[in-house]
């Protein structure tokens, strides 16, 4: 068993909230920590999809008046949104009996509806936490590498495979079930075959700027529905739209987000890429190791803190900006090589939005510094900062 880092933080939510929803794609592990706290806590597991589980809330409030010293675990919940009202009220009567800690703890593979129901219905009851696939400080220990992590990506099927081989056959299916089954599951009518090409060429175009027109071109639809296709893959947090920096400052930048998606398995699965050579050898490599190391960056730090990209007109350009505390501003260079080096743009892209620390993440291990204040981490080095930066 592999000990997630959002264990912890599930357990604090828990102990500070009536109702606590855990988002996160599927098959990334929701399931396996929600267990987890079932033998911990008096809890029961519901799984929705589960016709069995399902009768047993055709009355939810007689369901939970027969079990009310428990709590109800309530996995794939997006998919019964009438359970949400009939929650509030429960939530509200226990709350009057003077019970605190959590009653609910809500899965969901869902983003933005998923939030939007549980909001409406649960305001100021509820607390979120996302569960993003294993990073290398979950994982990145013989004989899984961060160089098999970044290949495979993060989800635990995929990365615990037995093989190269059977980590790719596991992602492609992944894809399938996506295409075939889930995603028609939650209403949109979109031909399976087209999504998948969508999905495939913005993993050709991973870490590149949006381009609503080209694409729609690509696939023969208007760029209102690239756009739909987009808002859709970003709801089921497959991918990611990296905003950019924004100022007063008078500079020309760029307007249009960066798109990620958001595993780098899914994206070698997706571009066909078998092995670690063949990965080397490809023209995604540069825009796969950005994504890898974005990801994970973002997995170790709190949701709340802006971040975003820069680019102006003139060529100057940030992968990353954070901004973690009040007159703090964070320039990150993401280098895929062993011996970084810095480009002019990125020196003039410091001084315009006036940073307070510049960092270059790099594929080593060491963390040195390099000319005119820079510092050069490796991934791990970076992430164990940051959780100290926020314990």
């Amino acid at each position: 068993m592999i000990d997630r880092r959002a264990h912890k933080k599930l357990n604090a939510l828990l102990d500070t909230n009536p109702v606590v929803v855990l988002i996160g794609p599927r098959q990334v592990g929701k399931t396996t920590l929600a267990h987890e706290v079932v033998t911990e806590r008096a809890a029961i597991y519901l799984d929705l999809e589960s016709p069995r589980d399902l009768a047993k809330l055709s009355d939810v409030e007689l369901f939970c008046a027969a079990n009310v010293d428990k709590m109800l675990i309530l996995d794939e919940v997006q998919r019964i949104p009438e359970l949400f009202a009939p929650l509030r009220s429960i939530v509200d009567l226990r709350r009057r009996q003077g019970r605190k800690v959590a009653q609910f703890l809500l899965l969901g593979s869902a983003s933005i509806e998923l939030l939007k129901q549980s909001s409406e219905s649960l305001a100021g009851r509820v607390a979120f936490l996302e569960l993003y696939p294993l990073d290398v400080l979950e994982i990145c220990s013989e004989p899984i590498t961060m160089q098999s992590l970044w290949l495979r990506g993060g989800f635990p099927e995929s990365c615990l495979a037995e093989s190269d081989g059977f980590s790719l056959d596991w992602r492609w299916n992944f894809i399938r079930t996506y295409l075939e089954k889930d995603i028609p599951q939650l209403g949109p009518r979109i031909p399976a075959e087209t999504l998948r090409r969508f999905w495939t060429m913005l993993a050709h175009n991973q870490g590149g700027m949006l381009n609503a027109a080209n694409l729609a071109a690509g696939l023969g639809v208007s760029g209102q529905t690239v756009g739909r296709y987009l808002d859709l893959l970003v709801d089921l947090l497959l991918v990611r739209r990296l905003q950019p920096w924004k100022s007063n400052a008078g500079k020309r930048l760029v307007k249009s987000p960066k798109v990620y998606v958001r595993d780098s398995g899914i994206v070698h699965a997706l571009l066909g890429i078998e092995d670690f050579n063949s990965l080397l050898g490809h023209p995604v490599v540069g825009g796969s190791w950005e994504g890898f190391v974005i990801e994970n960056i973002l997995a170790t730090i709190d949701e709340r803190i802006p971040c975003s990209f820069y680019r102006s007109s003139g060529g100057a350009e940030i992968d990353l900006i954070l901004e973690p505390a009040v007159n703090e501003r964070w320039a990150i260079e993401i280098k895929q090589s062993t011996a970084p080096k810095v480009s002019k743009g990125f020196y003039t892209a410091c001084t315009d939005i006036n940073a307070t620390r510049k960092i270059v993440i790099y594929a080593g291990e060491d963390s040195f510094p390099m000319r005119e204040g820079i510092e050069a981490m490796g991934l791990q080095n970076f992430m164990r900062e940051m959780l100290s930066f926020y314990a």
